[in-house]
């Protein structure tokens, strides 16, 4: 008479500490099943890829895991994520994107870098806690709204030549935005960064008008972290309006999906992380002439600064964009006559992408901003930086 083969390790060791109690002691005796015997460890990494692949099918994203790890556990555990998503990327026969491959390259850079500085492993005791750690973060994550990319045939290559240097030209103008310490200066490239932006889509859109093409609006995931995570979604959410684009801040997970055409994603993803390095190095100095006046500054205060920040750069954002717009309406004449209604569809089209992706959504009041010279400062930094087209940097 045959009898059912008894659990092994690993089994055990995942009922104890995952579907069963959650507390302390469980973790502890799974954890002491699994750091005595060494032959468990094949079979433990591979249910890690699997609990990947599942955080996969629920519509999460290398960065967006990576992300979540980072904000509710420990720097080890990040680690032990990154290498379980590069594990399991082979296995990964499903056609990705490209910013799911860039995910994937990046995390590859970094989890090397780690491992070259990285400390001793730790005792089999404290690795397998670990372990158990990430695999009951892992297991609960809730399914996410989806925003796989298409995978789009290549380019001609002249075609995917001229769109790497529109985007290297824009990369390269908020670059030395960022890295200047003349806020004229920084005006004036991030405002030619946003009417290159700007040009960009609405050329996009003249090709729809004159060959209708089966585009449709995708999305993205941006990382919204904190601290100050209320004014960091208020400016990107000015940024992706400013470019023909919706966002939908997840609080929880520290992430804003924004909803858009392409061509404008790209333009929405640059100019935020710029905007951002800018905002913060103003706030920075702001900050250090409050103290040398001798007031001193809280948390309010630099909440109160993002917030005016975001709120008057996104006036000057539209203002430029609305304006390139304009510009090039008119340089076109007659050959334009198509592109107004095809701009007004794309933004039905993104519009109601968004509403399919997030059917209820709620509006946030901005909690914080209670500090009246943070506001002050953050308007002031807004204003030097205010972004509009600078025909002298042609």
């Amino acid at each position: 008479m045959s009898t059912p083969t008894p659990p092994g390790t690993v089994d055990r060791a995942l009922r104890t500490a995952l579907y069963a109690d959650p507390g302390a002691a469980a973790l502890d005796t799974a954890a002491s099943l699994l750091a005595a015997d060494p032959d468990a460890d094949g079979e433990l990494a591979r249910r890690g890829r699997e609990f990947v692949a599942a955080a996969w099918r629920r519509g999460w994203q290398p960065a967006d895991v990576v992300r979540i790890v980072r904000r509710e556990l420990d720097d080890v555990h990040v680690r032990l994520v990154a290498a379980l998503i590069l594990e399991q990327a082979p296995d990964d026969d499903r056609p990705r994107g490209r910013r799911w491959v860039d995910q994937l390259a990046g995390l590859d850079r970094r989890h090397r870098d780690a491992a070259a500085s990285r400390a001793p492993r730790a005792d089999r005791f404290s690795h397998a806690t670990a372990v158990l750690e990430l695999y009951r973060l892992l297991l609960r994550l809730p399914a996410l709204e989806p925003v796989d990319e298409p995978v789009r045939p290549p380019h001609a290559p002249g075609e995917r030549r001229a769109e790497s240097r529109m985007l290297a030209r824009i990369r390269a103008l908020l670059a030395k935005a960022e890295a200047t310490g003349y806020p004229e200066e920084a005006e004036a490239l991030s405002g030619k960064a946003q009417e290159l932006m700007a040009r960009h889509s609405v050329d996009e859109a003249l090709l729809a008008s004159r060959a209708p093409a089966e585009d449709t609006p995708g999305a993205c995931r941006i990382g919204v972290d904190a601290p100050y995570e209320q004014a960091k979604a208020m400016l990107l959410d000015a940024v992706a309006t400013a470019n023909h684009c919706r966002a939908v801040w997840n609080e929880p997970f520290g992430f804003t999906t924004v909803v858009g055409f392409e061509p404008d994603l790209e333009a929405v993803e640059l100019l935020y992380t710029s905007l951002l390095v800018q905002a913060t190095t103003a706030m920075t100095k702001a900050e250090a002439e409050q103290r040398a006046g001798g007031r001193k500054r809280t948390k309010t205060f630099r909440q109160a600064f993002l917030a005016a920040y975001a709120h008057r750069i996104g006036t000057r954002l539209t203002a430029a964009a609305e304006q390139a717009t304009a510009e090039t309406v008119q340089a076109e004449g007659k050959g334009a006559a198509g592109l107004l209604p095809v701009l007004a569809s794309r933004e039905v089209a993104v519009s109601a992408a968004t509403d399919r992706l997030f059917p209820a959504t709620t509006t946030t009041r901005l909690r914080g901003v209670s500090d009246a010279a943070g506001w002050t400062e953050g308007s002031r930094a807004a204003d030097r930086a205010q972004v509009r087209p600078r025909r002298s940097l042609d």
